[in-house]
């Protein structure tokens, strides 16, 4: 009996089998039924004017068609990813673009910015933080306030006036910004010192990291994504993207002992009050010295 069962059981499972498997040959082979026909991958033109702030890639080089070919596959078809940048991007970039304008900058260098964190607050694996990823030793250099309590790194104003510092410097030394872009990336001193090796005086020319032999192609791949996505495929409308409430600024210069208190007077929980003002550590603000600092407040 036991025996008859075992093999009623397996010829079950022989024809479950068969069946489903002439159910898949059809639907490839049947034009009617088969997604092949509708999704397709394929390779990408490269458009002949892509450029970081103005300074064209010079595509007629073989291997820099090559990697600049690499950066806009992965960022096209890596959909997820790309959709979820396409959102941040209309979240962040109203705030960046101005900022940038006021210090200077390139409107180019909001795609740096994404390029680093992909506008989330994580602190990469070496320690790089806040929208810019500024190392603690760099942010301190440049004048922001970074501890336990406070960390400018999450400040956007104040991180992004360091960040246009720290790029525009770089220009003076390197003479264009794709370099500026690739020392943000390997530091200064570790840019002049392969250029030096290698009597090359341009991005494009020089061997690098392979984190930097990436990093420009990354940002300008971003670039062009972002700027036409329909062109790439994505396809979403206005209401599908993440935006960022209005807020008003009010300044305190004294200690606040409990932020979660103190976000209750503005008719707020600690968590909403936190996504506005990331720079804020810890559940209080100590401020011995009475320094004015500028708190974000949603706008209701």
């Amino acid at each position: 009996m036991n025996r008859s069962l075992r093999i009623l059981s397996l010829l079950s499972v022989l024809t479950i089998t068969f069946l489903f498997y002439n159910a898949i040959n059809k639907s490839v082979s049947d034009p009617k039924t088969s997604t092949h026909k509708t999704y397709k991958i394929k390779s990408l033109k490269l458009p002949d004017n892509l450029n970081l702030a103005g300074e064209r890639v010079p595509l007629e080089i073989s291997d820099v068609r090559e990697r600049m070919d690499r950066e806009l596959l992965v960022n096209t078809y890596w959909q997820s990813n790309g959709l979820l940048l396409i959102k941040r991007a209309n979240k962040y970039f109203p705030i960046l673009e101005p900022l940038l304008k006021k210090y200077d900058l390139p409107d180019d260098f909001k795609f740096l910015a994404l390029a680093e964190s992909a506008f989330i607050d994580e602190t990469s694996s070496v320690g790089a933080a806040g929208m810019w990823h500024f190392m603690k030793t760099t942010g301190k250099e440049f004048g922001l306030e970074i501890n336990k309590n406070v960390d400018e790194r999450y400040n956007i104003e104040k991180s992004t006036k360091v960040a246009a510092e720290y790029l525009k410097k770089s220009r003076e030394r390197f003479g264009s910004w794709t370099l500026a872009a690739a020392a943000y990336n390997a530091g200064n001193y570790g840019i002049a010192k392969r250029l030096k090796s290698q009597e090359v005086d341009n991005y494009y020319d020089a061997l690098l990291p392979d984190e930097t032999e990436r990093y420009v192609f990354r940002i300008i791949a971003l670039k062009e994504v972002i700027t036409n996505p329909k062109k790439y495929g994505f396809v979403y409308d206005q209401e599908d993207l993440y935006t960022l409430a209005k807020t008003r600024t009010i300044r305190v210069d004294t200690a606040i002992s409990n932020i979660t208190n103190f976000a209750k007077k503005f008719g707020l929980n600690y968590k909403e009050f936190k996504m506005h003002n990331p720079w804020l550590r810890e559940n209080k603000l100590n401020n011995k010295s009475r320094k004015l600092y500028e708190i974000k407040i949603p706008v209701k």
